[in-house]
């Protein structure tokens, strides 16, 4: 499909169908067009220029034949046949330059014909008595060009007739949004003889689109007249053709969709396109991301290329899902080095064959290295002299971290103190935190160990030459252990799906989304700030699974087990005190991290080299609300019941 939508692009695709009619000219006639392009288009250029000097000579004289000079007129006619040749030549237009019928054949044709008449108009003034009046050639142009431009307007009607598709075996297609995606996709879908989808009628919200007719499809309503066209038009699937389309919109059509029997198609969110122009190949079945991540953002891209540009760049945890999309990411900013650590060396495979293309694993940018491993942080730190850190290394799963504390101490509090040591050392610039939501009023380990790591980072941001700042975001759809690889996993064995609770609820951004958001942060972020993404509104997970179930073909339970040990019936972004500030980007708030002492930190004990009790992270957690007034411990409990 991608190899045919190219072929479209390129304006190139030919398939010959002897038996079909065009609907304006006879296939034998385009076939012969086709193949004789130059000479055809040289033929009907001087047949214009023949009727329109004529025409122009009958309206000169008020269709008196007895007043025309035959003479000049059959002078001037091969004189404006060779002169627009040479002209059409000099300007591209019968060298084969431009796609046929487009914008930019209709300029060389202008131009071809404004010469033309120019030179007429000049020898008319010259030899007066010898050709015709001077306002002959100047009307005969006009004739000319109107007649050209409506040939090559036929033309390419009668080739865009040829390649459409004629609905056998093809899916009737309901098309949602008739802006450019609807147009570029309507379009492609045209021009091709072997598409396997048809649309039959277009929808959109916008009053001012109701009678628009986008190649002959027609705007037939808005959202709500879903099901009457998919029986009106006897529509197999609904296509919603806005790439920015927000997670909401795509839900509540598949709802519309699902009551009317359509299948649902989408368009890759506008971030998945990489600039490039709609085709048949981006059509693609609805994923979770387009159900529940679909964010609009918008970046700074100047200010980031201005702190990521030229620079030596360290992304820690860099095999994992966000370090590896920063990775991705950050190297489309021509970074002078990007330094990619993790301690797990097929996951730093992985994120090298995603952005190199290869992974042959000899890169000096490639560092196998365990972060808590305090003497190999500190050498890498010496040794590489990165300016910017994006620091992504963690250990991430909650129920986890309840029954193995000491881990979580070890890798998110002294792993990130040992890192933000030597950054401070070897003269870091920007250090850039990545946290979670569960640092904000936190309840459970892995929200303690990150909050923590918010507060080791606004401490060091002090002696640091540059700022060192957190960014706070919720879950991440198709990161690894994520809700959704479970949900699906377990759709896949037939269920059932398990969900904690009825009402429990959680916020969601694409990776993709997530770490645009993360690095323009990193932009803006002022030394001590924890910058909190705003996630949009907060989806109740048990929704997320009936979503999920109702596309199987096959029926899928949900069962509830009820809330774990740590776990919050409702995340929220920002804890108590902390005050929804947004300066500078509408989807970025700035608070401010009381900073902790490293020693504090340093202090907490782990017995038998293994073990770290709830009562010490309680402890610690006083400790820092000692200082700066904050029981944290009581908004945990709090939080808790």
């Amino acid at each position: 499909m991608a190899e045919i939508n190219d072929r479209l692009g390129a304006g190139k695709m030919s398939i010959v169908r002897p038996d079909r009619r065009t609907g304006v000219l006879p296939t034998w006639a385009v076939g012969l067009l086709e193949r004789r392009r130059t000479v055809v288009n040289v033929s009907l250029d001087a047949l214009a220029w023949v009727f329109g000097l004529s025409f122009a000579a009958l309206l000169r004289f008020d269709f008196d034949l007895g007043d025309i000079e035959p003479g000049g007129l059959l002078a001037m006619v091969p004189i404006a046949i060779v002169i627009q040749a040479a002209a059409g030549f000099g300007f591209g237009l019968y060298t084969g330059r431009w796609r046929f019928g487009s914008f930019e054949e209709v300029a060389g044709l202008v131009q071809a014909v404004a010469f033309t008449t120019f030179v007429l108009f000049a020898l008319g003034m010259q030899f007066a008595e010898l050709l015709v009046p001077r306002s002959v050639p100047v009307a005969g142009g006009a004739v000319a060009l109107v007649l050209m431009a409506g040939a090559r307007y036929a033309w390419r009607l009668a080739l865009e007739k040829r390649r459409r598709p004629n609905g056998d075996g093809c899916q009737r297609l309901l098309v949602f949004g008739a802006g450019e995606g609807g147009a570029q996709v309507i379009a492609a879908l045209l021009r091709s003889p072997l598409s396997p989808y048809l649309p039959v009628a277009l929808l959109d919200d916008d009053p001012a689109k109701r009678k628009l007719s986008i190649m002959g499809v027609r705007v037939v309503g808005g959202r709500a007249a879903v099901v009457a066209a998919a029986s009106d038009h006897r529509a197999d699937a609904l296509l919603i053709a806005m790439p920015s389309a927000s997670s909401a919109l795509v839900t509540e059509l598949s709802d519309l969709a699902l009551q009317a029997g359509l299948d649902v198609k989408v368009l890759p969110a506008v971030g998945e396109l990489f600039g490039h122009g709609v085709g048949v190949g981006d059509i693609r079945d609805v994923t979770p991301a387009d159900l529940l991540g679909r964010h609009e953002i918008h970046t700074d891209l100047a200010s980031i290329a201005g702190y990521v540009t030229g620079r030596r760049v360290l992304v820690t945890g860099a095999g994992g899902s966000i370090g590896s999309e920063l990775c991705r990411q950050l190297y489309s900013f021509a970074p002078a080095n990007l330094i990619m650590l993790d301690r797990d060396e097929s996951a730093l495979h992985a994120v090298q064959l995603s952005i190199e293309g290869r992974a042959l694993l000899d890169s000096p940018d490639l560092v196998l290295m365990d972060l808590r491993d305090k003497t190999a942080v500190r050498r890498v730190m010496a040794e590489r002299r990165p300016e910017v850190v994006f620091h992504a290394a963690a250990l991430k799963h909650m129920p986890l971290l309840e029954r193995h504390p000491a881990e979580a101490l070890k890798t998110n509090v002294w792993g990130t103190l040992d890192l933000l040591e030597a950054a401070v050392d070897s003269g870091v610039e920007r250090f850039v935190n990545i946290s979670t939501d569960k640092a904000a009023d936190p309840c459970n380990v892995l929200g303690y160990s990150k909050r923590i790591g918010e507060r080791l980072t606004a401490h060091f941001a002090q002696e640091a030459p540059g700022p060192y700042l957190s960014v706070r975001f919720g879950n991440v759809l198709g990161s690894r252990g994520s809700m959704l690889t479970t949900f699906q996993a377990q759709i896949d064995r037939g269920g059932p799906v398990t969900v904690t609770h009825p009402n429990v609820t959680r916020f969601f951004m694409t990776v993709e989304e997530a770490v645009q958001l993360v690095i323009q942060a990193g932009a803006i972020g002022k030394g001590g700030e924890v910058l909190v993404l705003d996630m949009g509104e907060p989806v109740r997970i048990a929704e997320v699974a009936r979503l999920l179930a109702a596309r199987s073909t096959r029926e899928i339970a949900i069962e509830f087990t009820g809330l774990r040990p740590g776990e919050k019936l409702d995340e929220v972004l920002l804890g108590r005190g902390e005050v929804d500030h947004r300066p500078i980007h509408p989807l970025i708030s700035h608070v401010v991290a009381p900073r902790l002492d490293p020693g504090t930190a340093r202090a907490v004990e782990v017995s038998d080299g293994h073990d770290v009790t709830m009562d010490s992270l309680e402890r610690l957690s006083m400790e820092r609300s000692v200082s700066d007034g904050v029981d944290w411990v009581a908004s945990a409990r709090g939080s808790l019941s």
